[in-house]
């Protein structure tokens, strides 16, 4: 059963309401619209919103370049002259998906992924091949020192005759918790019959999904969700510049980005004028689009200066979220240079732990980005600082972060030793017992203190969000920690000597 679908922009002119001419739409699309749009309006509605469904490739194609979205040197002829609809994104590469599924006579995917958009944005989804997290998923799953801590934060606990038991998370728990961020496998079961609105029709049966997450594994075996910064059909460069889709992942107490922005000046200035800049604008101009940095300018976005057709370039755009990063400040377990590969399961270090630095800090250097990268990296991001502010500040803030990063590692650092000395003295159960490092009361309080606490520090240094490095979460919380863990230390030692009389 299909139905008649007409696209219609209502626009303001003159005190009067006027239709402009539909944007060409292919007849794959109208034919998906027809039905879609009384289905699923929601999702029609938000194509309509789209840039997708307002501007050919081909419009797209003939901006000057520093306007260009579309980073492709050139298109499929078949997409130059409409726009982009469900049919141009959901029947590409029908043969590499395995969701697809015959849909009213058409090959139709559910899981639109990178290589699809690369269509017409190439760069865009190779940065972000290169991107850390296009590998969240298994750099996660496949390390057994990060799924050791997944498993003891997930895992279903019983209290019986005195004792704790464990059962090991299901994969939908683990899909709600770290893999919601870190992204799951979507893979195809079968298919199965649903009623519709459109009579009885039917679907792939998908498991991990729903699934956004930045390193989603796809049906296509391709890694990555361009939805998880520029959610679906409108595909919004606002939202993707705004602070709050990168809280989604980045609130914290692990990672507490966007906590700490909200109380720095910039995010102050964001909460007080932002509904006044111009998130739209391609490229973004510093001090007349916006004028405090955004996740996005700091972390992503094409950055000019000046006027006329051939402002300042202060940064390119890069889907390759630590081009401008020198540090990877949130462990673990220290603040470490970036590690060369994205596939961060490669590393080992001296012990032959899957850890870009020893448990005694020094780092994995064969691993990780050379002392000479680490000040390009930061000279691109003191350049996005110098578009506002002058030489001495600028010099100053990094100053005070190098700073930081020192001392927390330090305090990590005695955090571990406590910890080493508990397994040594045998109060504890750790590697040599070939047991979890993390199930133990004084294992959980030094993971809080790198996983929590100095993170909180370097992210408000690094940021300018000063309470979350002194009160919250931050060095009190450091200091504290160190305390309870050598009163748990010294108690535990009290108790085997008393054992032994």
């Amino acid at each position: 059963m299909k139905r008649s679908f007409c696209l219609v922009l209502p626009f303001l002119f003159l005190g009067t309401t006027t239709t402009i001419a539909s944007p060409p739409v292919s007849d794959r699309t109208r034919e998906c619209l027809s039905c879609h749009a009384e289905v699923t309006p929601g999702i029609v509605a938000d194509w309509e919103r789209s840039l997708h469904s307002r501007v050919t490739p081909g419009e797209g194609l003939k901006k000057p370049a520093l306007q260009r979205r579309v980073s492709a040197k050139s298109v499929p002829e078949t997409f130059l002259k409409t726009v982009v609809g469900c049919a141009e994104c959901h029947t590409l590469r029908a043969d590499t998906h395995k969701d697809t599924f015959d849909h009213n006579g058409h090959q139709v995917h559910i899981v639109v992924s990178p290589p699809d958009c690369s269509t017409c944005h190439p760069e865009e989804a190779s940065q972000y091949s290169r991107n850390i997290m296009s590998h969240a998923y298994a750099n996660l799953k496949n390390n057994p020192v990060y799924h050791g801590l997944v498993e003891e934060v997930n895992s279903t606990y019983a209290y019986t005759r005195g004792k704790i038991g464990l059962t090991s998370p299901s994969d939908p728990t683990n899909a709600d918790a770290c893999f919601s961020c870190h992204g799951t496998v979507i893979g195809v079961s079968g298919m199965r019959q649903r009623d519709t609105a459109m009579g009885e029709m039917a679907f792939p049966v998908l498991s991990g999904w729903p699934n956004q997450g930045v390193g989603r594994i796809n049906p296509d075996a391709s890694k990555g969700s361009c939805t998880s910064c520029h959610p679906r059909h409108q595909f919004s460069i606002k939202v993707a510049r705004s602070p709050a889709t990168c809280s989604e992942c980045h609130k914290g107490p692990d990672v507490p980005a966007y906590p700490v922005y909200l109380v720095s000046k910039h995010g102050n200035i964001y909460s007080s004028l932002g509904e006044t800049w111009n998130f739209t604008a391609v490229p973004w101009k510093v001090g007349a689009d916006f004028t405090a940095p955004t996740c996005a300018a700091c972390h992503a976005s094409l950055l000019v200066a000046g006027e006329g057709d051939q402002p300042e370039i202060i940064a390119e755009r890069s889907h390759r979220m630590n081009d401008r990063l020198a540090w990877r400040i949130f462990g673990p377990l220290y603040a470490h240079a970036h590690p060369l590969s994205p596939d961060t399961t490669v590393i080992r270090n001296k012990e032959g732990l899957p850890l870009p630095t020893e448990l005694t800090g020094e780092p994995a250097s064969s691993y990780l980005i050379s002392a000479r990268a680490q000040k390009e990296r930061t000279a691109k991001m003191q350049k996005i600082c110098s578009g506002c502010h002058a030489g001495n500040w600028v010099e100053g803030h990094f100053a005070r972060f190098e700073e930081t990063i020192r001392t927390t590692n330090e305090m990590t650092l005695a955090a571990t030793n406590i910890l080493l000395t508990a397994w040594e003295k045998g109060v504890a159960k750790g590697l040599a017992q070939n047991d979890s490092i993390f199930n133990e009361p004084i294992e959980k309080m030094w993971v809080e203190q790198w996983l929590f606490f100095a993170n909180s520090t370097r992210f408000a240094s690094a940021m300018a969000g000063a309470d979350y490095g002194v009160f919250a979460n931050g060095r009190w919380y450091l200091s504290g920690n160190i305390r309870r863990m050598h009163e748990w230390l010294d108690l535990a030692l009290q108790r085997k000597e008393e054992t032994k009389q």
